[in-house]
Parts: structure tokens; sequence; C-alpha cells
């Protein structure tokens, strides 16, 4: 059975007043550019410059004191890129790290360790303690005023063997693990990161981390997560410089739309079956040996898939026939792909912004359900390969001539691919993490996130759907599994 048993389980955190780490900033007189801002919105407070004549910034949202900053940072306004500024990033990362306790860090305490390397780190991603602004045509903009970074540290009255053999999401109490204050997570004008440390009583501890997607993408946010790392153990700049570089995945001039892009299309949005997104509930599926060995039976053997194909192609159909769609609906599959290497050349090593395309399969619930798994696998893999140089500026071009539209969501499963993307790698010096990577899933989003349990390692995604609707859904899954499992 690959679902994963939910977690009841129940704590309480104390957290600490929270802050906005800040870049320090040596300047000779007062300046507007070293102000910050409450967290809410309201008026801002000015820094007085030290004996030294450097400015200690003192964080107005609870009294704490911010963190100080070697270095100047530039005062500027830097443009998103058309890919970056998309309707479709408009929203939150959420996600988390969690660290066991490592007796080479005895007497460190991980909050205290995270947020002077924090500080050291924004030096070098000074944008990332900017404010995102609108001009005009919905254009964003980073506003690098470096009013700061979200920071709170707290305590939780449970250890990590609590937390089960398996950590999978969705987390319990996650609110608690992330406690975002009332006004703070809008996309403008507000921080662009939040973090929490919460320390564990086993010694291990939590890094709970909300994100701007407008700004960076899952690769970009590791990058700048290990440079904090880097700097956390003693290095004074992170090994890969960040490049900023937005115009390099900027509309061409004039804008022309060169290539089919189904994710984009709206056509038929209006017509036919809406998921209802009330009473959702979130579950995760575990996809080990077992499992993948299982799905693989329902192939040929010379049919050549990767496992990200198998899994997603199984989920989609599942998921489809759990919806009762008619016949005739039309779903689509939208997988998320790194362009990074897409682009000759490339892009450059250490570009932090959004570096993805979202390809779409198209056809309709009686083909995708009527037809073998093998149909679905095709489907997935050729949407993958859709992805090249010209779709990629095509995708840009699209966006400023049809105003930065989203993506189809109705009737859409989208999947992105983390198992790659060394979330478990962030090292503060305590090591890898044990767990790494989203919080939980979206209502057409999941995430393959490489995991593992009793059996081997293997890869976790996490669904979300309609109760009911989730209760077809395992099922079919089930079903899936059963049939081929017992026949070895």
């Amino acid at each position: 059975m690959a679902l994963l048993p939910p977690t009841s389980l129940v704590f309480t955190v104390q957290r600490h007043e929270p802050e906005l780490v800040t870049p320090f900033k040596p300047t000779p007189h007062h300046d507007h550019r070293n102000s910050v801002s409450h967290v809410n919105g309201d008026e801002e407070a000015k820094p007085t410059p030290d004996d030294h004549g450097c400015n200690l910034v003192s964080d107005v949202v609870n009294g704490g004191e911010a963190a100080a900053k070697p270095k100047p940072t530039p005062y500027e306004c830097k443009l998103l890129s058309d890919i970056d500024d998309q309707e479709g990033h408009r929203f939150q990362i959420r996600g988390l790290h969690v660290y066991r306790f490592n007796s080479c860090m005895q007497g460190k305490d991980p909050a205290k360790v995270i947020r002077e390397a924090l500080s050291k780190a924004l030096v070098f991603y000074y944008p990332i303690a900017g404010r995102l602004r609108e001009g005009p045509n919905r254009k964003l903009m980073v506003d690098c005023s470096g009013e700061g970074v979200l920071f709170i540290e707290a305590d939780a009255n449970i250890t990590l063997d609590d937390f089960g053999d398996m950590l999978h999401p969705p987390f319990p109490c996650y609110d608690e693990l992330l406690y975002e204050p009332a006004g703070s997570n809008q996309l403008l004008n507000c921080p662009l990161l939040q973090i929490q440390v919460t320390r564990l009583k086993c010694g291990g501890f939590i890094f709970a981390h909300r994100f701007n997607h407008t700004v960076s993408d899952a690769v970009g946010l590791i990058q700048f997560m290990s440079a904090i790392g880097e700097i956390a153990q003693g290095a004074v700049a992170p090994s890969i410089p960040p490049v900023w570089e937005r115009h390099l995945l900027n509309a061409r001039d004039p804008p022309v739309v060169t290539c089919i892009h189904d994710e984009y299309d709206f056509g038929t949005a209006a017509n036919g079956t809406i998921m209802p997104t009330d009473n959702l509930v979130h579950r995760s599926f575990f996809f080990g040996p077992t499992q993948i060995t299982a799905l693989r039976k329902l192939i040929p053997n010379n049919f050549n898939c990767s496992t990200f194909d198998l899994i997603t192609a199984c989920l989609w159909r599942c998921r489809t026939k759990a919806l009762e769609l008619g016949p005739d609906e039309d779903v689509r599959f939208i997988c998320v792909v790194n362009v990074r290497y897409k682009f000759n050349p490339p892009l450059p090593l250490g570009y932090y912004g959004n570096a993805l395309g979202y390809p779409a399969a198209l056809t309709t619930a009686a083909k995708l359900c009527g037809n073998s798994l093998e149909y679905a696998i095709e489907l997935v893999k050729q949407a993958k390969a859709k992805v090249t140089e010209e779709y990629m500026k095509s995708t840009a071009d699209l966006m400023v001539i049809r105003g930065r539209p989203n993506v189809n969501t109705v009737r859409s499963f989208l999947v992105s691919d983390l198992t790659r993307a060394r979330f478990r790698e962030v090292d503060f010096g305590w090591g890898n993490a044990v767990f790494g990577g989203p919080a939980s899933g979206r209502e057409m989003i999941s995430f393959c996130i490489p995991s593992k349990n009793k059996g081997g390692d293997g890869i976790v995604v996490p669904v979300c759907l309609p109760e009911p609707v989730m209760e077809s859904f395992i099922k079919e899954l089930d079903q899936i599994l059963k049939d081929k499992e017992t026949k070895f």
C-alpha cells in the first residue's frame, strides 16, 4: 500500500518575538535607504548611526535587534523576468528542513548560527532583503530597500522521534512551525522571505520557511539556503556567486508566440467539470522499490521511461478516474521543467530566478482512462520533450502579449520533480536534513520528494483532493498496486 498514514501529533511551540534580519550598511550619514518597515506596512522607523558611523538597524516588529552586515548593499530597483512574474508564480512557497541532534554542534544554538549566517548571506543576495513592487502592465520588480527578512526563533515540547518513523507532508501543526504575523505574507510590500527555526527537546531543530515564488524557483531557493549553510560553517562567501541577469528570460521585441502552449489555453476552461476546492484533504503516498516494481509490471519490458514518468502517469490516471469526469472532457498533465540547460549557452551558474517551463499533455478523460498506462506515460514524455530554448522564448512572449496569465488549472494535474533539487543537502553545520521539501501539496499541484522508510529509498508524493474524491483515488491506486504485488 502506497498511502502513508496521517499523523495526529499535537504539540506546542513557544516563540520569541519576530525580528527583521537586515543587510548591515556602514554609512556615514542617516539615509532613507537604511529604513526598516513594520511587518504590517505601518510607518517606517529610521536607524541611528552608532559612535563608529555604522548603522545598527533595530528591528521594529517587536523590539528585537536586527542582525548586522559587514558591507553596504546597493539601493536599486531590479526588474523580474517575464518568466518570474507570471500569475502562476504569484504565491508563497512554504517548506521545511528537519535536522537531528549532532554532538559535534553541542552547545551551539541553531537559531543564532542561522540568523548570523543569514545576515552575511544577504550581503550577496541583497534583493531578498527588499520588497516586491508592481509597475505598469503588472510588471513586478524588487525594490532593494534592505528592509529585511522576517526571522523567528522558537522551542517545541517534542522530539524528532515523536514524528514517527517517516517524515512526510502534510506536517502536523505546521502553522506553529511557521507562524506568519498578520500582514506579513502578502505578495507586494512584504518580506520576500520568512524563516522560523524551532529547537526540539532532543537537540534537533526544524528550519521552516516561506518564500515569494516570483523571486526564485526551487533551484534558486536551495542555492540561497546552501549559501547560508556555507557561511554558517565558516565560509566568507558563497561557493556559487549569485547571478541576477533576469533579462535573459524576458520577452523579445517585438514579442511573438511561436509554439503551441496548451498549458495557457483556456478555450474549454469554462465548460465541464470543475473540481471543488472546499473540504480538501491532504495525503501522501510512498513509492519505494516494491511499488515501483509493481507499476513496471504494467508496461512492456522494453518500454523505456523514468521513475518520474511512471509514477506521475499512474497518479494522473487514478486521479482522473476518481474525479468521474465526462468521457469527452479535456484533461491536462503539466510538468515543471528546469530550463537552465535548455539554452545555448546555458543560463549562467548561480542564476537564482525562475527558470521553469510548464509544458502540458492534453487528452480526454475517456482516452486517458480507457488506454493503458503506456499511453499516459507517452503523453508525459512528450510534454517534457516540448521544452527548448525557443519554447521558453515563446512563453516569455506569450506572457507579455496576454497579460502574464496563469496555467489552465481546470482539470489539470501539475507535478514538480524535486528528487534532484538537493533540499536535504542544505547543511547549516548539523549535517544533511532528514527531510527537506514542501510542507504539503496544493489543490492541483503535487511534488515528487526523495524520501526513505523501512522499505528503502523512494519517492513521496503529496496529493490534495476533496474528501470523497480522495477515497476513490486511494482505491484506484491501491487496486493497481495490489493486483501486481500479489503476482511476484
